[in-house]
């Protein structure tokens, strides 16, 4: 790990190898199929995440005292982070040709996170 000059003391893993050119096919053809069902999925997704790492929940107001899965399924404030998250993810796999958009997007959502939702580097 090495240390990310800047405001903190975050760590970055190295780079691992680049993705060859059948890898990204693979993954968007792949992702292709999973985003044509991205609000339910994104929903499952979110759903997991909560009941694995429960004490994320602190950083999301509008369903911190939810504990039911079903109940979240049925939150319409999660189903639409949810359809964020999703829409970042396709971001991300749209652009796998572009290293430095994909890099641009994840900076992105990486500075909201810390710096707007000041959530904690463990949870992005």
């Amino acid at each position: 790990m090495e240390k990310v000059p800047g405001d903190g003391d975050m760590e970055q893993r190295e780079r691992a190898d680049q993705l060859s050119e059948e890898e990204k096919g693979m993954i968007q053809d792949t992702w292709g199929r999973v985003y044509e069902n991205c609000e339910d999925v994104g929903v499952s997704v979110l759903i997991r995440f909560f009941v694995n790492f429960p004490s994320a929940k602190q950083y999301f107001s509008q369903f911190r005292d939810m504990e039911d899965a079903e109940e979240m399924e049925r939150s319409l404030q999660l189903r639409k982070h949810a359809q964020r998250v999703m829409n970042a993810i396709n971001s991300v796999v749209e652009n796998l040709q572009d290293p430095d958009k994909v890099s641009s997007i994840l900076a992105l959502v990486g500075k909201a996170h810390a710096v707007k939702h000041k959530v904690e580097p463990m949870y992005f």
